[in-house]
């Protein structure tokens, strides 16, 4: 079986700065980093789906209290928890998004549950979390969510603590399978001390997360601004239409589109061929890959 696969992932940009990056925590993140590729790797080396891949690498991030996802996830104005996650295949067009939720250990697999097996694209809130319950999937207490980071953070934003305030941070994943198969997935804890009810760009199927059987792509920063861009479908189309060369359509996006709508942030992407993009316009962007032909990058800065 050929072998030319390749994947793409990133645990959010916008939420970094050299000055508080210690040697330490840079080993935890690039570990956690290299643990979440692994994983995803592992189901395409043994011939596995490209959407199975992505799902497999969110969760492995949502897991990891380093990421805003998940276990990560950061405090909303009330002091509780909101995720938004969405996946796409490319092979079919077929995505499955969820907003809004509370309590579920894992957002990618309600949203892989909304694809495979709901009537909807997108399905938020308390609807969301009754349809968790009926798939069976892991709901969690409040204080699974709980970290001291992030509570410091929220208490940091609810003063008006400018630098808290712009903390963000999203998890996601791109894939390309030994079949040439193609799929994207995101999760996200949105903003810290966001408003109730404020949804970003991670569940929005062509802003933050958008797969056909051309590219696949997956956002990370100023929410609003990639939904304002519909930065992940506009990147398929410069693609698609104007065979632009992939990282070409990926710096025009970020930089023409979301930078001049106000946002920075960044994106991983893949294209048919295997061709990676990684680029952001943040500080930093927590991001690894795996290419088809075996090498593994992994960066922050």
């Amino acid at each position: 079986m050929s072998k030319k696969y390749a994947i793409a992932i990133h645990g959010g940009a916008g939420t970094l700065s050299k000055e508080n990056m210690t040697e330490e925590l840079r080993r935890q993140h690039e570990d956690a980093l290299r643990e979440a590729l692994l994983k995803g790797m592992h189901v395409l080396e043994r011939g596995g789906r490209s959407v199975d891949a992505v799902e497999a690498a969110v969760i492995m991030l949502e897991d990891c209290a380093l990421f805003n996802a998940g276990k990560g996830s950061v405090f909303n104005r009330e002091g509780g928890h909101e995720t938004d996650a969405a996946i796409m295949d490319g092979s079919t067009s077929q995505a499955g998004a969820i907003a809004g939720v509370t309590g579920v250990r894992n957002p990618i697999r309600l949203a892989r549950a909304v694809m495979d097996k709901g009537e909807y694209v997108l399905v938020c809130g308390e609807k969301a979390l009754t349809f968790a319950r009926e798939q069976q999937l892991p709901l969690e207490d409040p204080e699974y969510f709980f970290t001291h980071m992030r509570y410091e953070e929220w208490l940091k934003a609810r003063h008006k603590d400018e630098a808290a305030l712009k903390k963000s941070g999203t998890v996601g994943a791109v894939a390309l399978d030994v079949k040439g198969r193609l799929a994207a997935a995101t999760s996200t804890g949105g903003l810290v001390n966001k408003a109730f009810g404020r949804v970003g760009d991670s569940c929005i199927i062509g802003a933050g997360t958008y797969a056909n059987d051309t590219c696949a792509i997956s956002c990370t920063g100023d929410g609003e601004a990639f939904i304002r861009a519909v930065a992940a479908y506009d990147i398929t189309c410069l693609v698609d239409y104007r065979q632009m060369p992939l990282k070409e359509a990926c710096d025009r996006v970020l930089s023409e589109r979301v930078f001049k709508l106000g946002g920075t942030g960044g994106l991983v992407a893949i294209h048919r061929s295997g061709l990676i993009a990684m680029p952001f316009t943040s500080e930093g962007m927590y991001r690894a890959c795996r290419h088809p032909n075996g090498s593994i990058e992994v960066g922050i800065f």
